[in-house]
């Protein structure tokens, strides 16, 4: 009701689906827990955009380690969510091939791989060709424009890439976000659509409640910031982030889909090398993104709420040429037909995952359209960190170290400091 006030042990801003898997780990461990979201309903925002692709493919320990771990809950998605709440979203195990680049050789992160034991296979250019029929194995690096000579030149020469089988996508990412509101509403957990933070109450260095645009008050110890791309807006709301190391700001993305004639049931391919993405959809169509080449615009956006959300000729032509030319039996249509959705980008394109100045203020923020695949584990580590610094811990100094339930990996939970040394090795794009 507007103008009322009400409490919780936890408020978390945001009913994506990294917020959504907060609310749910929090709810598990017996507290209370409202959701607040801008819009409808759960993961109607840059959930619904998402590739969904659930890969490994990341420059640090913690990064794969993470990856590793969530693709175990994706595969017992039922076991996961612990309630039965109607149809869920699936995991589809096509496997995943990184096609070499020389901004992020394989020779770099194939020892991470070998340290937390996600099995792979490199694949020489004949390979490739071999298992993935139809495929072009030129090397074109780097990216190039359409409307460059230098784009519609032959290859000289050919690249393989590496293989994990164990990669994939989730089917619908919106149900999966939707799944886990489900599974936290049964814990208890509430959540209020259509509600806007206007507000951060803090007293005496800690935060206190949230107040919405129409007078609600919400009183709450604990907020968690998992607003996306407008997490950046929240934390100026609290007050926080003067000394964040690595900021974040919102960047418009599209996504193509493509019809294709004969169907596609390869794996996904991440091509850095034509700076492009792409897999299978069901029916057999293909998805399509990009990699940020540096030869393209960032569009970066002062407020999220201006991103048009229809897709533009320019950048679908871009992306499913690009696709094109690395799967050559895929035609580039006319007509522009895709989802445009916005991402809230780090600095280093590496999640922040931490507390803040303001104490029991903290922040999930920073996804860089690469963290879906993660959010399952997201929400267990959130809830770890918030129990562990509200019952003492001096995060900052020692950082907390969280077990992963499923693979018994340890993670690091200081690679995803607000405070850390930006992460010079990533690939400076949505692969991370």
């Amino acid at each position: 009701m507007p103008g009322e006030r009400a409490s919780a042990d936890v408020v978390v801003i945001g009913a994506g689906v990294i917020g959504a898997s907060i609310a749910l780990e929090l709810a598990r461990a017996g507290r209370r827990v409202v959701v607040l979201d801008r819009a409808a309903g759960p993961g109607q925002g840059s959930t619904s955009a998402s590739s969904a692709i659930v890969r490994f493919n990341f420059s640090t320990t913690a990064g794969v380690a993470l990856a590793w771990e969530a693709q175990s809950a994706w595969l017992d998605w039922a076991g996961h969510l612990g309630h039965a709440v109607g149809d869920l979203a699936v995991f589809r195990r096509s496997g995943l091939v990184m096609l070499d680049v020389e901004a992020a050789p394989r020779t770099s992160w194939l020892p991470l791989f070998d340290e937390i034991g996600v099995p792979y296979e490199e694949w020489d250019s004949a390979t490739l060709a071999e298992r993935v029929p139809g495929i072009d194995v030129g090397r074109y690096w780097p990216p190039k424009r359409l409307d460059t000579e230098e784009f519609w030149q032959d290859a000289k020469h050919s690249l393989g890439g590496v293989y994990t089988p164990d990669a994939g996508y989730v089917s619908d990412p919106g149900l999966a976000a939707v799944n886990l509101a489900a599974a936290a509403s049964a814990r208890g957990a509430e959540f209020r659509f259509r509600s806007t933070v206007i507000a951060v109450e803090t007293a005496d260095g800690r935060v206190t409640a949230v107040r919405l645009s129409d007078g609600t008050r919400i009183a709450g110890a604990v907020v968690v910031n998992a607003a996306g791309p407008w997490s950046g807006a929240v934390n100026r709301l609290a007050g926080v982030g003067a000394g964040f190391t690595v900021g974040v700001r919102p960047m418009r993305q599209e996504v193509a889909h493509v019809p294709v004639h004969e169907g596609y049931g390869g794996p996904v391919v991440a091509d850095m090398d034509l700076g492009t993405y792409f897999r299978g959809e069901t029916g057999g169509n293909l998805l399509v993104g990009g990699t940020e080449p540096e030869c393209d615009p960032l569009p970066w956006l002062d407020d999220p709420d201006t991103a048009g959300l229809h897709p533009t000729a320019a950048v679908f032509e871009a992306q499913v040429t690009r696709a094109a030319r690395r799967w050559p039996a895929l035609a580039v249509p006319n007509r522009a037909r895709g989802v445009v959705g916005v991402y809230d980008v780090a600095d280093d394109w590496t999640p922040i995952y931490d507390r803040t100045e303001l104490a029991g203020f903290y922040v999930a923020i920073g996804t860089s359209g690469n963290q879906f695949k993660n959010a399952p584990v997201v929400g267990q580590l959130m809830a770890e960190l918030i129990t562990r610094v509200e019952g003492g811990a001096d995060h900052d100094t020692v950082p907390v170290r969280f077990r992963a339930p499923r693979t018994g990996l340890e993670i690091d939970l200081g690679a995803f400091s607000r405070k850390r040394k930006r992460n010079t090795a990533n690939t400076g794009t949505v692969l991370g």
